[in-house]
């Protein structure tokens, strides 16, 4: 599907969808509990489906209802299970350690990219404690029982293989270490994961690197829940917000949130923008915008879009530590170039990142959003700032994490200022 931008500048409020990060961590966590969780969920995506539709493969039941979900826990769980995960990457890192904690031999189908994704160093730590893992393509088969003991992951892998093991390794009928060695990227995504099972009874305790996991526990999710709003979804308008003068205004969020993302609000300050962030909103305008300097390690999510900001910021900015962007639903570092490349922009791919001369104005121009939602996303907010048509091909890959994007990005009326 193609999508064509209209150039101008853009101003209006947005309510923003439920967060794909905390909703898929609720979910586990309501479906290895004991007694029903009513989650209120504002909004679904493909990935969040996923979850679901795997849970319920296990033995869950997750009915949607007028407010969001009741999550109906496993009761018994099934000797085998097939899954698809779509293109899930969440979906299949945290529940691949639950498979062999709970011994269901497993063949999950994957989707898009995902196959090609690594999932080493987290494979080798599985089968060293009992599971038995086999890829065929597109296929993943998985088996045997995981064991309790001493796990050891290197910090600058993905977050999601540190946080499947904390949901794991509470199950087994022993104790068990994991050990995180050098510095933990993503840290703001494991201590969502901490928080999730901290709030469904789970006691895990962290001694500097190691986490100490009791084995034996029992989830009890609470009976309700909220989800709050995805920060990394917000970040799209609140970077539109940034190019405008009348300003984007964003509901839904928590201001408190452990959502790495919600670090948009400190990067957009650093570029110049002007904020106001209140209990119930984030408004973002205009201000003097110029180039920084940005580590992408925590954030590699917002990586594409803050590009795209750059790109319309007086002078120079660098963004660096952003090696692990090659593997995401597309080779980010590479079609975040492309993007602005094709739009008039001025971009140097560097092998771990990138650095972006920014201009008054793009161009314009047809993008390819090579199946990343986060890169079609990312064409409409640097569309804001061209001078003509912006057209997206392959659009409809939104739905991954944000099914109604184009329809809430239609809803903003251009900034006549």
């Amino acid at each position: 599907m193609t999508r064509t931008i209209l150039p101008g500048l853009r101003t209006g409020v947005i309510r923003i969808p439920a967060s794909k990060s905390q909703a898929h961590r609720m979910l586990i966590c309501a479906a290895l509990s004991a007694s029903p969780s009513h989650l209120i969920l504002d909004g679904f995506s493909a990935d969040i489906e996923a979850t679901m539709q795997c849970l319920e493969a296990l033995g869950a039941r997750c009915e949607k209802i007028s407010d969001g979900l009741l999550v109906s826990p496993v009761t018994v769980c099934p000797a085998q299970a097939r899954l698809d995960v779509g293109e899930s990457g969440s979906t299949l890192r945290f529940l691949l350690p639950v498979l062999g904690a709970l011994g269901i031999r497993a063949e999950i189908q994957m989707h898009g990219r995902l196959p090609a994704r690594p999932l080493s160093p987290l494979w080798e730590a599985l089968e060293m404690h009992g599971m038995r893992l086999q890829q065929d393509g597109s296929v993943l088969h998985t088996d045997g029982q995981l064991t309790a003991g001493d796990y050891s992951l290197p910090g600058n892998v993905s977050s999601q293989f540190i946080s499947g093991l904390l949901f794991a390794l509470p199950l087994l009928s022993g104790n068990s270490t994991l050990t995180v060695t050098g510095a933990l990227q993503s840290a703001r995504y494991v201590a969502m994961t901490e928080q999730a099972l901290a709030e469904a009874g789970i006691l895990i305790k962290k001694d500097g690197p190691v986490w100490q996991i009791g084995g034996e526990q029992r989830y009890a999710a609470p009976s309700l829940q909220t989800v709050e709003g995805d920060w990394s979804n917000a970040a799209f308008f609140l970077c539109m917000g940034a190019l405008s003068e009348a300003g984007v205004t964003v509901t839904g969020l928590n201001p408190e949130s452990l959502q790495a993302d919600r670090a948009i609000t400190e990067i957009l300050t650093r570029f110049g923008a002007k904020l106001a962030i209140s209990e119930h909103a984030v408004i973002v305008r205009r201000g003097n915008l110029h180039g920084i300097t940005l580590d992408a390690g925590p954030v590699p999510d917002l990586i594409p879009v803050v590009s795209c900001l750059a790109a319309l910021c007086s002078g120079e900015t660098q963004i660096e530590n952003a090696a692990r962007l090659r593997l995401k639903e597309s080779d980010r570092l590479q079609t975040t170039a492309a993007l602005l490349s094709v739009l008039g922009g001025c971009v140097h791919e560097l092998p771990d990142g990138l650095v972006i001369l920014g201009r008054d104005r793009l161009s314009g121009g047809t993008a390819d959003a090579c199946g990343d939602h986060r890169i079609a996303m990312s064409a409409a907010m640097a569309g804001c700032g061209c001078e003509g048509l912006v057209t997206v091909s392959g659009s409809e890959c939104v739905a991954k994490s944000y099914p109604a994007f184009w329809e809430d990005f239609a809803s903003l009326k251009e900034d006549a200022v």
